[in-house]
């Protein structure tokens, strides 16, 4: 198991959640927090490992190059 850290969040924002995750199958408020928090970030670090496609990178090459950016 993981060790633990807390982190702080405004009540209204936890008495929010509380009520959102009642029959969710969620046990508590860390749990679901956890679990969104693990999405987001796999979220961002798909993004940031997408690449253009040739024919992507291609279409921005001719926009720069419209714009004047590129010879």
């Amino acid at each position: 198991m993981e060790e633990l850290i807390a982190v702080k969040i405004p009540k209204g924002l936890y008495d929010r959640i509380k009520e959102h995750i009642e029959d969710t199958g969620f046990e508590s408020v860390d749990e679901y927090v956890t679990y969104v928090l693990r999405e987001v970030l796999a979220n961002l670090e798909e993004e940031e490992e997408e690449v253009f496609s040739e024919e992507e990178e291609e279409k921005v090459k001719e926009r720069l190059r419209a714009l004047g950016y590129l010879d």
